[in-house]
């Protein structure tokens, strides 16, 4: 009992201790362990930092928007454990890395317009992977020694425009389109969009690997296993149509473009030819290709090019080919020649449209000239001003002048009219004096009131004297400031200035008034931009302010060369001031006038209206009593006769 006792305590001590020392242990353990993490974590956080700061770099789309977690981070070097225990939250690192994640992603994401050069310069790889095939698959199918003799390379580039279709199916996918006037850049919807088209199904069709069926039945039938590649015409078709409309030059490009469908039908034509002379057998008769045992018709060039000899004097109808001589050979002709026809038929009604079209401009101005020269011809105008009338028009047609600039831009809108006319005349109308530092919404409305002028040498431009009513600045040319005699010259202008502003204002006080002080003739031919007195007055009553400006500094002007009277000034002002309250006082009483007018208009309809109902009540009234009149008297006489 007593060293069972004695045990008893022994063994609760012992089991004390070694409880004691798994706590400590434990502790010490988790102590380590948190700090492991701590350290994990902080690391984790300086890789969020540092792929944070690339993606900034990278994308450099969006401004830095404050974030808590990384700030707390981003100036430490090495924080301690208690910190990062502190700060290691797991929905924190977690938004860390889903921004991040959602921020490339955006970056991944690149919606093309069809409208951008990017879309075009694809158009132009995807256009030259579609012909490639459309021009030499069939040549390849119906020419067996073209096929086997570079079957790498034909392999190399038919892989190569795989690719490139595989890549333009993405393409397509990231193409955005227009919906109510706004580019969709929605990435899901353009697939969805995509998906549904009857486009997706042939682009899918024509990469469906067919040609690797060429491992069952041989090389010289892989071009024949790649036709369905050609199911992506409508790109090169979709590539002429964006170079016509991106083009300067869209009537050649068209005569280029019909030039090439012409060889190019010509060229699958004498590809057939050859496959169906292999099919009737080579040389089995004069219609067919001569057999290529034959040394002067053996090699891969001469039966190309007499295919292509024969397929040109066939679809043109020249004839002068040998005759047909199977049934076959007849129907395949006949076929050819309506195919011949009918093609070109359309083309060269179409080459014909276009040269037209093209001299639609020159047959235009040509019956101008013609129309003024039978004009002066029956007018008996003298000879050397019918001439210089001629060269006048010789000049306009040499130097491109004769386009009408207010009819081109009349189909566009006001914005975009505007925005070409600040384009062309706004740095040409800031040469003005008064017009510098001017309201801009003035200076718009201005230039899309500047006409073109063309001067012949000699024509004066202005006289000294008279009635100033347009404005002129010099475009291109030499203007000469000349005496009264026209042949002293007192300077010369040159383009870039102007002259008659001042006469254009009405400056009260002008010593001048608003004849021109000068004699100004063309030296030889010059281009004037014109701006009249009344435009300008038109488009200075929307803007007062500006109006009371250019007065000031066309007063400026005149003070400074002399040229104003100060007694006339204000009297010129007060009488403007009268005139004005005169305006308004008269616009006051049309007003009251079109009031009481109104007023009077409606109170005679109203009496109107009260007299036509009194008529027709009065005729109502009147119809009844002589009814009830009548029936009494009848009444009467009856009872009369009664008794």
């Amino acid at each position: 009992f007593c060293v069972s006792s004695m045990t008893g305590p022994l063994q609760d001590s012992h089991r004390l201790s070694v409880k004691t020392w798994t706590e400590e242990d434990s502790d010490r353990a988790e102590s380590t362990l948190s700090s492991i993490l701590a350290l994990c974590v902080c690391r984790i956080v300086s890789m969020v930092m540092t792929l944070r700061e690339w993606a900034q770099k990278s994308l450099a789309e969006e401004t830095e928007r404050p974030d808590s977690f990384l700030e707390r981070f981003r100036d430490a070097k090495r924080p301690s454990n208690s910190a990062c225990s502190q700060c290691a939250d797991p929905d924190l690192i977690h938004s860390a890395f889903l921004t991040l994640f959602v921020r490339r992603r955006k970056w991944k994401v690149v919606v093309l317009s069809p409208s951008d050069d990017a879309y075009y310069n694809w158009l132009i790889v995807i256009g030259a992977a579609v012909f490639y095939n459309f021009t030499l698959l069939v040549v390849r199918a119906c020419f067996d020694e073209l096929q086997m003799k570079n079957v790498q390379l034909w392999l190399v580039l038919d892989y190569i425009c795989d690719g490139v279709y595989i890549l333009d199916i993405a393409v397509r996918l990231h193409t955005g389109f227009l919906d109510q006037g706004l580019l969709v850049k929605d990435v899901r919807r353009l697939r969805e969009t995509y998906i549904r088209t009857l486009q997706c199904t042939l682009d899918i069709c024509s990469i469906l690997p067919t040609d690797l069926l060429y491992l069952t039945v041989g090389m010289s039938y892989t071009p024949l296993l790649r036709f369905n590649r050609l199911l992506r015409l409508s790109r090169l078709f979709e590539f002429f149509e964006r170079t016509e409309t991106r083009t300067s030059y869209p009537n050649a490009f068209r005569i280029c473009k019909l030039v090439l469908y012409i060889l190019v039908i010509i060229h699958w034509n004498a590809c057939v030819y050859f496959s169906f002379s292999k099919v009737l057998g080579l040389g089995s008769d004069s219609w067919v290709y001569p057999n290529a045992s034959d040394p002067e018709f053996g090699s891969l060039a001469r039966s190309y090019i007499y295919c292509l000899y024969w397929s040109t004097l066939t679809l043109t109808t020249i004839g002068e080919t040998p005759p047909p001589v199977r049934d076959e050979e007849y129907l395949f002709l006949i076929f050819d020649f309506l195919v011949g026809v009918l093609i070109f038929a359309s083309i060269v009604g179409n080459v014909g449209s276009m040269i037209s079209n093209m001299n639609a401009t020159r047959a235009g101005f040509q019956t101008r000239v013609d129309a003024l020269k039978h004009y002066m011809h029956f007018r008996h105008v003298s000879k050397v001003l019918e001439q210089r009338v001629i060269r006048w028009f010789d000049y306009l047609w040499t130097n491109q002048k004769t386009i009408d600039e207010q009819e081109v831009l009349r189909s566009l809108p006001n914005k975009l009219r505007a925005e070409i006319a600040i384009n062309v005349h706004l740095d040409t109308l800031k040469k003005v004096r008064i017009f510098q530092d001017c309201e801009a919404g003035l200076l718009v409305e201005l230039v899309l009131k500047l006409r073109p002028q063309v001067f012949s040498p000699g024509d004066y431009i202005c006289r000294k004297g008279d009635v100033g009513k347009e404005m002129y600045i010099i475009k291109e040319g030499h203007l000469a400031v000349v005496g009264d005699d026209g042949v002293t010259q007192f300077a010369v202008l040159t383009a870039g200035s102007c002259f008659g502003e001042i006469s254009i204002l009405n400056i009260s006080g002008s010593k001048m008034g608003n004849r021109r002080t000068a004699n100004i003739r063309s030296l030889g031919y010059s281009d004037l931009f014109c701006l009249s007195k009344q435009e300008l007055m038109e488009a200075l009553q929307e803007f007062p302010h500006a109006r009371a400006q250019l007065e000031q500094r066309g007063r400026d002007i005149l003070q400074k060369e002399g040229l104003l009277e100060e007694v006339n000034v204000s009297a010129g002002e007060e009488l403007e001031e009268k005139m004005e309250r005169l305006e308004t006082s008269l616009d006051r009483l049309q007003t009251c006038l079109a009031r009481l007018q109104s007023e009077f208009n409606s109170s005679q309809l109203r009496l109107k209206k009260r007299l036509t109902a009194l008529e027709h009540n009065i005729t109502t009234a009147t119809t009844g009593s002589g009814f009830l009149s009548d029936a009494d008297g009848s009444e009467s006489v009856s009872g009369y006769t009664t008794n």
